[in-house]
C-alpha cells in the first residue's frame, strides 16, 4: 500500500480551490463569500464520507474488473469499495487533510495487529488506547510528513493538543462537519428538542413520529430560520456558495430544504442499520450492537478487506490531472462526489474530455448534486455529450436507496 504520494504530478491544491471556487471578483457579495469558504475549507472539513458505498457500488457494477478514480475525502468508501473486489482504486483529493486522514485509515485496517483494535480506533474513535495503538502499530509506517500532520496541534485546538488526540476525545466531534453536527445539537437543545431519541425506534412508523416530536420543532426555531438562510451556515458541511444557490432551487425556503433532507435521513431507512443516522443523530456509530457500521469496520469483511489495501493508490491534486494523465483504457468507474456544483462550466467540459480520451467503452460516471437535477446536459458541446448516455430512471432508483440522505440527486453516466 502506497502512504506517501503516488506518481503523479502534484498541483498546488489552494490555487485550485480558488480556481474551482473564486468565480466571483471579491468586491461583491458572492466574491467575498467565495473567498471565505477558500478559506473555510483549507483543512479538514470531513471525519467520514456521505455517500452510501452500497448505492456507489450498485451504479458502478463493482466487480473484479472495476479500476476505480474516486475523490478521496474522508477515506471510507476507499476500504469500502474493497469489499466489491475491485482490480484498483485511485483516491484523489485536492484536500490535503482529507488524504491525510484517508491515509491513516489505510494504514489503520493495515497494520492494526486485529478487527477490535480497528473497530476502537475508527469505530469508537475515542479512548487513551487508541494513542498507544498509534504509536505502536500505525506511527511507524507513517512517512515524515503524515507524522508531522498528526502530531502538530489542530488550528482551533479544541480539547486535542494535537490532531491524533482526537482519538482520544472522539474523532467524530471534531474537523469542521464535527464541530458543524455538535452546533446542530446545540440548536436542537435551544428548542427542547432531542435527535438520538430517534435511535432507540424499532420500526419507521416510530421513527416517524419520534422525529415530529423529537426532530421537526427545531426547524421552527427563529434562530434556525435566521442563521439557515446564510451561505456561511453551511460551510463546515463543504457547501460553497455555488452549491448553496441550487440547494435554494428545490424550494422556496432553505430551512424547508434541510427539514426535507433531515426528514429523509430519519424516517426513510431503518435507523438501526443506516451508520450515516447514529452519526448525525447521535455523533458516533454503533459500536454496541455492531449493526450500524461501515463496511471496512464490519466483521465479517475484516479480512478481506485488510488482504485487499495494496490495491488503493493516493494522489493529492484534481480528478481532470489525474485521468489526463492516466493511460487511454485504464480507468472504468469514476467517482466525483458532488464536485461537479464546485466547477465552472470550462473545468466540467475539461473533466468529461478526459474521460472520453481515457476512460474505457463501458465506464461508469456518478456523482451527487445539491439540487435534484444534473447539470451536465447543460454544461457539455453535444459533441461530447453524445458521448455519454445518461441512465435517468437508475439514477432515480438509486437515489431513493441512498442511506445518507444529504443530496438532493444522484445521477448516472455512461461511455458509450
Amino acid at each position: 500500500m502506497q502512504l506517501s504520494e503516488a506518481s503523479q504530478p502534484q498541483t498546488d491544491t489552494k490555487e485550485i480551490l480558488k480556481g474551482a471556487v473564486q468565480q466571483n471578483a471579491i468586491h461583491n457579495k458572492q466574491g467575498i463569500l467565495e473567498k471565505l469558504f477558500c478559506l473555510w475549507f483549507d483543512g479538514m472539513v470531513y471525519n467520514q464520507i456521505w455517500e452510501d458505498p452500497v448505492v456507489d457500488a450498485q451504479a458502478l457494477n463493482l466487480n473484479e474488473r472495476s479500476k476505480i478514480l474516486t475523490i478521496s475525502s474522508g477515506g471510507c468508501n476507499l476500504l469500502n469499495y474493497l469489499a466489491y473486489d475491485p482490480a484498483e482504486i485511485h483516491a484523489v483529493d485536492l484536500n490535503p487533510n482529507h488524504m491525510q486522514l484517508a491515509r491513516l485509515r489505510l494504514a489503520a485496517i493495515e497494520y492494526l495487529p486485529d478487527y477490535p483494535s480497528l473497530l476502537q480506533f475508527f469505530g469508537s474513535a475515542k479512548g487513551p488506547e487508541n494513542l498507544v495503538a498509534y504509536e505502536k502499530y500505525i506511527r511507524p509506517h507513517l512517512d515524515d510528513q503524515a507524522r508531522h500532520f498528526w502530531e502538530s496541534p489542530s488550528m482551533f485546538r479544541v480539547g486535542a493538543s494535537r490532531r491524533i488526540d482526537f482519538f482520544a476525545k472522539n474523532l467524530y466531534n471534531y474537523t469542521r462537519s464535527g464541530f458543524f453536527i455538535r452546533l446542530l445539537h446545540w440548536l436542537c437543545r435551544l428548542a427542547k428538542c432531542s435527535p438520538e431519541k430517534i435511535l432507540e425506534a424499532r420500526s419507521l412508523e416510530e421513527q416517524r413520529d419520534l422525529f415530529q416530536k423529537h426532530l421537526a420543532p427545531t426547524f421552527e426555531h427563529w434562530l434556525v430560520k435566521t442563521f439557515g438562510k446564510l451561505p456561511i451556515t453551511v460551510y463546515s458541511l463543504g457547501i460553497p456558495p455555488q452549491q448553496f444557490t441550487a440547494l435554494k432551487e428545490d424550494a422556496e425556503s432553505i430551512v424547508d430544504v434541510y427539514k426535507r433532507r433531515i426528514e429523509r435521513l430519519a424516517c426513510n431507512f431503518p435507523v438501526q442499520e443506516n451508520y450515516f443516522a447514529w452519526q448525525a443523530f447521535a455523533r458516533q456509530y454503533n459500536v454496541n450492537e455492531q449493526n450500524a457500521l461501515p463496511l471496512y469496520l464490519q466483521e465479517e469483511h475484516y479480512d478481506t478487506i485488510r488482504s485487499r489495501v495494496a490495491r488503493i493508490t493516493t494522489t493529492v491534486t484534481t480528478t481532470t490531472s489525474f485521468i489526463q494523465n492516466a493511460q487511454e483504457g485504464s480507468l472504468n468507474a469514476f467517482v466525483f462526489l458532488d464536485s461537479q456544483d464546485w466547477m465552472t462550466q470550462q473545468q466540467v467540459i475539461n473533466q468529461w474530455q478526459a474521460i472520453a480520451d481515457a476512460g474505457e467503452p463501458g465506464s461508469r460516471i456518478i456523482f451527487r448534486t445539491a439540487g435534484s437535477r444534473s447539470p451536465i446536459g447543460d454544461l457539455l458541446p453535444e459533441s461530447l455529450l453524445s458521448q455519454f448516455v445518461y441512465h435517468s430512471e437508475l439514477s432515480k432508483e438509486l437515489y431513493e436507496k441512498d442511506r445518507s440522505a444529504v443530496y438532493g440527486g444522484f445521477h448516472i453516466y455512461e461511455r458509450r
